[in-house]
């Protein structure tokens, strides 16, 4: 009796999967085209043959803490990136690969350029904490200044702090040396400059986080970027990218004074002891 005949075995039907993330943030673009662009490249890693990735960004300008409080209700956005914290990683997935290598931690100041020679006299923390900076409302940064005897004017609204900055209501904003030439690029003729001389460092890793319940898309970040790791196309991103590639040299570590901080608010999970996800800046 002759074999029935064999079914031929369709291929997957195509399906593209829409991943809801950040509006872009006019001040920081430079910055947040690299991680958009990393994202992107990680979920192409780990994708199936027949899937398509989209980014879209929502419509909504929200606040860090609204972005947060979003994707912990989970019904807006699918991913954020921000710096960590023992309350962030409590309440939300992180995929602990340091998206930046640790350069959030590196803070150099914005402030009134006017007002460098005062600056020029910081010698010690303790002079420092005489002055007044300016930080996000619910940046872990805030709690990390305050921490080390730091004195911190806040404000909810990221736009706002430059305003603030130029106005005179604190003396020093401190940025990531990733954002913070972009930030004055984006707030031209308005005074403001990049202070010459110090610079706080303390470990600071901004990661991509999930909803609690999204193991899926977690499992598929952390698999790309580890992927993206392993064959060299992370750090050929990261060390290219224009927001990232002047850093050292405009930051000028050899004219700095560099003050160390304690981060009491570093979860204990943190990768630290992995060298593959710092980047040495000395």
């Amino acid at each position: 009796m002759a074999a029935p005949p064999t079914q031929a075995i369709s291929p997957p039907a195509n399906k593209t999967i829409t991943i809801r993330i950040p509006k872009n943030e006019s001040s920081n673009s430079g910055h947040t085209s690299y991680v958009v662009e990393l994202l992107r490249l990680a979920l192409e890693h780990s994708k199936q043959s027949n899937e398509s990735i989209l980014l879209q960004p929502i419509t909504e300008d929200y606040t860090q803490a609204r972005l947060i409080a979003e994707l912990y209700e989970g019904s807006n956005i699918d991913v954020i990136w921000t710096m960590t914290s023992k309350d962030r990683e409590a309440t939300i997935k992180p995929i602990r690969v340091p998206i930046l290598k640790g350069l959030l931690g590196q803070r150099v100041f914005l402030i009134r350029e006017s007002q460098q020679y005062i600056f020029e006299n910081v010698l010690t923390l303790k002079d420092l904490a005489r002055l007044v900076a300016g930080q996000g409302s619910h940046w872990p940064d805030t709690d990390i200044l305050r921490a080390n005897g730091l004195i911190v004017f806040t404000s909810p609204h990221y736009e706002l702090l430059f305003n603030m900055l130029k106005g005179g209501r604190f003396n020093y904003f401190p940025r990531g040396v990733n954002e913070a030439w972009a930030e004055i690029e984006a707030h031209p003729n308005e005074g403001l400059a990049v202070e010459k001389y110090l610079l706080l460092s303390y470990p600071a890793p901004m990661y991509f986080f999930v909803h609690q319940d999204n193991l899926d898309l977690a499992n598929r970040i952390e698999r790309g970027l580890e992927g993206m790791i392993n064959d060299g196309s992370f750090d050929k991103l990261f060390l290219n990218h224009p927001s990232i590639i002047n850093v050292v040299k405009r930051t000028q570590l050899d004219k700095r004074r560099i003050f160390k901080l304690l981060n009491p608010d570093l979860p204990k999970e943190t990768p630290l002891g992995d060298p593959r996800y710092w980047l040495q800046l000395q």
